[in-house]
């Protein structure tokens, strides 16, 4: 959620941030009026309160006319009180839905643009395998290999759905041993958190409201349970209303889990194929980290997923993403995309965010300063390996004339075959 003190004291700065974000400052101008009005009616309200509790211990002292006069003034304190208060309780409603809309503004570092078209390439890396066949696509390469079964999974689950079978699965969990112990090394701690997490979590996270249509809702009248798109949103939970203490910060975590999203806006686009699906696997970071270091946290996270992508041995490109393609928690993000051969073109298999205090003051997750004052953390995450993608990746780079896969030498010795 966006710090109201800090709107209140650098409006037209916040607004000049969230101008990339395409939030009109009309939205601002509104709340910032709402407040103000809100503030004033509280205003009278101590004052009443206080002019009742004075009135309250003088009361016993008073006899005749001024007793009377007094009984009259109270009455009158009450009437009042029993109509601002109500007000008071609906302002402060209205506020509150209005302030759960806003995003995190971006940071300076952040490029302008509407939308995807114009993310910024701000690093290219490795280079593109030249190959003396015609390249199969993934699909071709799995149904040749019996590692990817889309037409079972269609005609059970639907569109979207698919199996992962033999070597892909064990690509899979070769890949999952090679970046857990890179970073269990790093100082990460490894978990597996649930993946079905109350309302309250989406909205603390920030994925609510504004990604509400791409989450799946499960038994809404009996467990009343929403299935994570990301494991980010029970990493981030695990300290929801709690003070971490500030010498155990930067705390680090990655999560593996299964992950699932609607892709409600997005039919019509990468139907074939395993690219774009309803269920995959993914491990996750996530950290925890002093509001001072999180640019410093961010660059750090960055570097290893480069590094993941580059021990692999993938050509990848690095995005610095424009504010009208952050989403609503983001202050700043950064993809990662590596070269499809069969595409012609870099397509995302990484990410990582900057959500500085947004997802913190919306969770309730402080740290004890030097001074001993609880501050809002910090928080960032990003992708470590998203399965299915990186599985296309390395399929489709490292395909041989027969249609084998010659595994990437930093993933050798965690394959069980």
């Amino acid at each position: 959620m966006i710090d109201l003190k800090l709107l209140r004291e650098k409006p037209e700065e916040i607004k000049a941030r969230l101008k990339k974000k395409h939030i009109e400052p009309t939205r601002i101008d509104g709340i910032l009026s709402l407040d103000a009005e809100k503030r004033n009616i509280t205003q009278d309200i101590e004052e009443l309160q206080a002019k009742r509790n004075k009135v309250s211990k003088e009361m016993p002292k008073l006899k005749g006319a001024e007793k009377e006069k007094m009984l009259g003034e109270m009455q009158f304190v009450k009437e009042r009180l029993a109509e601002l208060e109500p007000r008071l309780k609906k302002m402060d409603e209205e506020l509150n839905a209005l302030l759960i809309t806003i995003p995190n503004p971006p940071l300076e570092s952040v490029p302008e643009g509407k939308n995807d078209a114009d993310n910024k390439s701000i690093k290219v890396a490795g280079k593109a395998p030249k190959f003396d066949f015609e390249p199969l696509d993934h699909v071709q390469l799995g149904k040749k290999a019996d590692s990817i079964d889309i037409e079972s999974g269609v005609a059970m689950s639907g569109a979207r759905f698919y199996y992962l079978k033999n070597q892909a699965v064990l690509l899979e969990i070769a890949l999952i041993n090679f970046v857990v112990s890179k970073l269990v090394a790093k100082g990460f701690q490894p978990v597996i958190p649930p993946v079905l997490v109350k309302e309250h979590a989406m909205f603390g996270t920030g994925f609510f409201p504004a990604d509400r249509n791409e989450i799946y809702h499960v038994n809404p009248e009996d467990d009343d349970l929403y299935l994570v798109g990301t494991s980010e949103v029970p990493l981030c939970m695990m300290y929801a209303d709690k003070v971490i203490p500030a010498e155990e910060l930067p705390k680090r975590y990655v999560g593996f889990s299964t992950c699932f999203r609607r892709e409600a806006g997005s039919y019509g686009k990468d139907t074939q194929g395993i690219l774009r699906v309803h269920q995959f696997d993914k491990l996750e970071m996530f950290s925890f980290c002093h509001p001072d270091k999180s640019e410093e946290e961010h660059e750090l996270i960055r570097s290893i997923e480069e590094e993941i992508m580059s021990e692999i041995g993938l050509h990848y490109q690095v995005l610095n993403i424009c504010g009208g393609d952050l989403g609503a928690p983001a202050a700043k993000k950064y993809d990662v995309e590596a070269w499809i051969p069969t595409q012609g073109k870099f397509r995302e298999l990484t990410s990582c965010s900057n959500c500085t205090d947004f997802q913190a003051r919306r969770a309730n997750i402080k740290f004890k300063d030097e001074t001993g004052k609880n501050q809002f953390v910090h928080t960032l995450n990003g992708t470590a390996t998203a399965m299915g993608r990186m599985i296309i990746a390395i399929m489709e780079n490292f395909q041989k004339k027969d249609g084998t896969i010659e595994i990437p030498k930093c993933l050798r010795k965690f394959m069980l075959t």
